[in-house]
């Protein structure tokens, strides 16, 4: 995948599918070159179905992310035919028998799974460095911890194989490798996401289905409206980890932007003067005048 195509979020990349400029199959493949590229060093993804994904995308999917590359975590989402090991020895030879019905909604959303991606065992460690796997790499700086326990999905996005890819959360399993890989994520409204027909409310419904995303154009908020994308002059990319030929990870705000964005003083609204020209006088007791308007007793 071209560095163009894979600085794109999942919106645009759907954009491109659907108006031709490029066909999901090519998407695909291109997804597939990076995580083959990257994943030696990084250990992001540590079961593969390229060519299921292949299949997939040739088939043609619908929906409004149709084409578009994405990966799983391998914890508590399970598809039909494909090792699910949740990071542990004790299952790793354990193939899932049935589709989760998130990841049947994924697909009817038109997204191609490529495969799994990297988890602590059980999901149950900031960090993700399962024995089973071995530790999936930090893409800023291999040498540091990914956190987790959806590492493994924050490194891929982080890198640029995939514009996103599945999470779950209970006290911050996305949210910490979102932090610590320069990402976005959201720990959705409880039930939001299904964890059936296995699961039901996990932890009286604490944990929770998501995705990570790239900080500079979350796919949600600009599907919603909510959030611009920034000026391609508002990121900066960051270092090739070593061994990688091609890795580019994803935005984050250059020291000189966010310094310059502090030091803007907030814009007052035409017509409307400063907060501190309209503050009305705080009395000092009930009904009781100000000192200085108070009689003096002398």
């Amino acid at each position: 995948m071209t560095d163009e195509l894979s600085l794109l979020d999942a919106t645009a990349q759907a954009a491109l599918v659907r108006t031709g400029q490029v066909s999901a199959a090519e998407l695909v493949t291109a997804a597939i070159e990076r995580i083959e590229a990257l994943n030696p060093v990084l250990n992001a993804v540590v079961t593969p179905v390229f060519e299921r994904a292949v299949e997939a995308a040739r088939s043609g999917p619908a929906g409004p992310f149709g084409g578009v590359p994405y990966l799983l975590k391998d914890l508590a989402c399970e598809m039909e035919g494909v090792r699910f090991t949740e990071g542990s020895r004790f299952l790793a030879g354990h193939v899932s028998a049935f589709d989760s019905e998130l990841v049947l909604r994924l697909r009817r959303a038109g997204l191609v799974i490529l495969g799994k991606t990297n988890t602590p065992e059980f999901g149950m460690a900031p960090a993700c460095e399962p024995v089973l796997f071995g530790p999936t790499r930090n893409p800023w700086d291999t040498q540091r911890s990914t956190s987790g326990s959806s590492g493994g999905s924050a490194a891929a996005v982080a890198s640029g194989m995939v514009p996103f890819a599945h999470g779950n959360d209970l006290g911050g399993s996305l949210r910490y490798p979102a932090s610590a890989c320069g990402l976005f994520a959201l720990k959705p409204t409880r039930a939001r996401n299904p964890l059936g027909p296995e699961y039901g409310d996990v932890a009286a419904g604490g944990a929770a289905e998501r995705c990570s995303t790239p900080r500079q154009a979350p796919t949600w908020a600009t599907r919603t409206g909510r959030r611009r994308r920034p000026a391609r002059s508002s990121t900066r990319w960051g270092p090739i980890p070593a061994g990688c030929a091609s890795a580019t990870p994803r935005g984050r705000r250059t020291a000189t932007s966010a310094t310059r964005t502090a030091s803007r003083p907030p814009a007052t609204p035409p017509g409307c003067a400063p907060r501190s020209a309209t503050r009305s006088p705080r009395p000092t007791g009930r009904g009781s005048p100000r000192r200085s308007e108070r009689p003096s007793a002398r």
